[in-house]
């Protein structure tokens, strides 16, 4: 069994402003949604750890408070940071969809990845949303602790300069005032971000549930998952190999390490694609497996022996008993969650490529089709852009090379052909060729033309430096204003068919 390589698309970012990318089609969106849930509901013959897929599946939804095992679930999941609307897209999507399938939408708000994406950014502002110092070297992101309520109060100062300068009051303002009142009762800068976004959306008409990752990965249905994993780490990272070593054939990549590396193993143990987290230090390393004879034991002593129930509630136990904790590694953390929660997963373009690897290995290490899943983006770039033409500053160089060149006209031409019919390297070929340019330089500070192309050059690569801001489509999307997001919301659920 393998994996289709024509059910994908070569998904680009859009471009224009305002243009959305949603994958697969509405009609087919919706029919793909219902056969994966048929198909999970039928799995009494896949196992995962001894227990039957459908019943894991059943006990992990539970967990999470969804006891309606004929609703379906569309999800996604992103990092909890200060995403831009290409992302932020990606919920609007589980919205619409979910709407027409009368399903449950969640949103997995990652918080066991290392920080990113969060500072502040917009014209002339560059400002991190937190003050804990603790920022750049927290170990993931739970770790990060919510601003003080001083800092907020500064990023609302600044963020009351906007209407002034660029005209428009941005959805930045009620995010910041929910902030301001989680302040007391968040200590986490995830769980504040997650609650305020959530309630900005909420605001919108985006409904949907928003759930943290890292509960779950003390859920006894995810730590069964994690025990069937690592008690065939060795066959396992060989799947997890061949499926990456097709994939970059597939697609003509190189480099060993993209679109992740490869898992090691040799004489002394297996590498998993786990983090082992010390929950007390705030400190995390790579899940290894040491070989001692014929087992490979976790943390040098633990051994995974069993199936079933019991064997997850020991590796449970274990591991309260030290204090740690197995998060999941980008790859390992979507399997778990296509498979053991959604019905229909929504990507980013990111993230669907890398799912192209996941699909392989579903395929083979569980022998069960990979369930279809969903890609989404959108483009919205920063009201300043609208209607400005961005400069190119590859036309303007490649114009003042010309410029350059051309300014001898014959002149030039007679000395190539002049420099052409001397021996190569020889010290006459060297001295026609210093000529010429001599020759080029005098032409060049004497010609009013190229004094024009040098003053328009200076002027682009400053306007260029400016526009950079402009046009980054990774600005946050609550600094947009309220009439740009809607008309996006609105053009998804046109999209998606609701």
């Amino acid at each position: 069994m393998h994996a289709s390589t024509e059910r994908y698309q070569d998904w680009k970012a859009p471009s224009e402003d305002g243009a959305v990318l949603v994958w697969p089609a509405a009609k087919q969106f919706h029919n793909e949604t219902i056969e994966n849930q048929r198909r999970f509901n039928e799995k009494d013959g896949v196992r995962v750890g001894g227990v039957a897929l459908k019943e894991l599946r059943r006990r992990m939804r539970a967990w999470l408070g969804h006891n309606e095992p004929e609703q379906a679930i569309i999800a996604t999941g992103h990092q909890a940071e200060l995403y831009h609307p290409g992302v932020w897209i990606k919920n609007v999507v589980i919205d619409s969809a979910s709407r027409q399938t009368h399903a449950e939408a969640i949103h997995f708000a990652i918080d066991s990845d290392e920080p990113k994406h969060w500072n502040l950014r917009w014209p002339g502002e560059n400002e991190p949303i937190t003050d804990d110092p603790n920022l750049a070297m927290a170990g993931w992101s739970a770790l990060v602790a919510a601003p003080t309520p001083e800092h907020l109060q500064q990023l609302q100062q600044k963020a009351r300069e906007i209407p002034a300068k660029w005209g428009y009051e941005p959805k930045l303002f009620p995010l910041l005032e929910s902030m301001q009142k989680l302040v007391l009762a968040e200590r986490s800068l995830p769980g504040m971000l997650v609650d305020a976004t959530h309630e900005l959306d909420w605001s919108m008409g985006l409904k949907y549930q928003v759930l943290l990752a890292s509960p779950i990965w003390s859920a006894e249905p995810y730590l069964l998952f994690v025990h069937h994993l690592l008690s065939r780490a060795g066959e396992f990272a060989g799947q997890y190999n061949s499926a990456l070593h097709e994939y970059r054939e597939q697609e003509g990549i190189k480099a060993p390490g993209r679109p992740m590396p490869d898992l090691k193993v040799n004489d002394q143990g297996v590498e998993t694609p786990f983090w082992i987290d010390d929950l007390a230090k705030g400190t995390r390393q790579r899940a290894w497996l040491t070989r001692r004879g014929d087992e490979l034991l976790l943390g040098g002593e633990f051994s995974f022996h069993g199936n079933g129930w019991d064997s997850a509630q020991k590796l449970g136990m274990w591991l309260r008993h030290h204090g740690l904790r197995i998060s999941p590694r980008a790859l390992t953390l979507t399997m778990f969650l296509r498979m053991c929660v959604a019905d229909q997963w929504v990507h980013g373009i990111g993230g669907g490529r890398y799912d192209q690897v996941l699909d392989r290995l579903i395929e083979r290490h569980f022998g069960m089709e990979a369930p279809r899943f969903a890609v989404a983006t959108a483009t919205l770039y920063f009201p300043g852009a609208i209607g400005r033409q961005r400069v190119c500053l590859p036309c303007i160089r490649q114009e003042g090379h010309r410029l350059r060149h051309a300014i001898l006209g014959a002149e030039k031409m007679k000395l190539v052909e002049e420099i052409d019919a001397l021996p190569r390297y020889s010290p006459q070929r060297g001295v026609v060729f210093q000529e010429m340019h001599r020759r080029l330089s005098d032409a060049t500070h004497a010609n009013p033309i190229l004094h024009q192309w040098e003053t328009r050059a200076k002027e682009s690569e400053a306007r260029a430096a400016e526009e950079e801001v402009l046009f980054d489509r990774e600005l946050f999307y609550a600094i947009q204003p309220a009439n740009r997001l809607e008309a996006l919301i609105e053009r998804v659920r046109h999209t998606v068919g609701t």
